[in-house]
């Protein structure tokens, strides 16, 4: 499904500032072609330019399988990405969904510019950027056009609290397709009160949810980023076990009666007192 191709040279020009902060495209030593794009010190995207199939940071690699599970293998569908960074899952679903129709909705122009300008994307990839807040540009789109609604957002290293909602969550519903999928990357750590409530906050308005999450994580040992998925479908919860278990840090699928176990009593949270998702501890995600 991959396709290697040899990428243009990239000339990184430096600190550049954006509209969140400053933003940096830095080379991965380890990998010829790869950059991650850092914003505030704070790694926001990878992107290999040779081989956009590849997905390097684990949580992005757990919302890759659920854009694979969405349909049939290879077939083109309709994504939305609320939060553009690199673009990194825009480029891995027109790699490996030639085809594919994509709408991303990224506050930040001026990052967007940046990353256009030197790490372009494919010429056939037909993916339209839109600069907007990620809650009006979801409010924008027509109902029952996406196959897949993906939520990544950060103001800084948190999510924005109206990101977070029951609302939020319904205006998703309403853009999916009956039977879509919305995935979600919820940043947290011990004891994790907001994952828990981020979990009842989906169930109140999708029929099915699951975490995908590292086990220390998931145990309350350390910060880090879990994946939720909700559909009004039934979720592949058995290919999602067998391809989470199989990547480099292996993660664990929680749905069902261990779910509830999570969530506990958990409450939905609405506009009203909705709040940002916690600060992460100083340095856990510096580079």
């Amino acid at each position: 499904m991959s396709r290697r191709r040899q990428a243009e040279p990239v000339v990184p020009p430096g600190p550049t500032p954006v509209a969140g902060g400053t933003a940096e495209l830095l080379g991965d030593a380890d990998r010829d072609g790869s950059w991650v794009l850092v914003v505030d010190g704070t790694p926001q995207s990878h992107v290999d330019l040779e081989d956009p199939a590849h997905l390097e940071f684990e949580y992005v690699r757990r919302m890759g399988h659920v854009l694979d599970l969405a349909a049939e293998e290879g077939r083109p569908i309709d994504v939305v990405h609320l939060g553009g960074g690199a673009l990194t899952l825009p480029r891995y679903v027109a790699a490996t969904r030639p085809g594919s129709r994509q709408r991303v909705v990224e506050l930040d122009q001026p990052l967007t510019e940046l990353v256009r300008a030197h790490l372009p994307l494919p010429r056939d990839a037909r993916v339209r950027v839109r600069a907007a807040d990620a809650r009006e540009g979801l409010a924008a789109l027509p109902s029952a056009g996406a196959d897949v609604v993906v939520s990544d957002v950060f103001a800084g290293a948190r999510t924005p609290g109206h990101l977070t909602s029951v609302e939020y969550a319904q205006e998703a519903h309403r853009v999916l397709r009956p039977g879509g999928t919305y995935t979600a990357n919820v940043a947290d750590g011990p004891p994790l009160r907001f994952a828990r409530t981020q979990v009842a906050t989906l169930r109140a308005v999708f029929a099915h949810v699951c975490l995908l999450a590292e086990p220390g994580t998931l145990r309350g040992r350390r910060f880090g980023n879990l994946v939720a998925v909700a559909s009004d479908a039934e979720l592949p919860i058995p290919a999602l076990v067998r391809r989470c278990a199989a990547d480099p840090m292996p993660s664990r699928v929680v749905g069902g009666a261990d779910l509830d176990r999570f969530a506990g009593s958990a409450q939905p949270v609405h506009d009203a007192d909705a709040v940002a998702s916690p600060e992460p501890p100083e340095g856990v995600f510096s580079r």
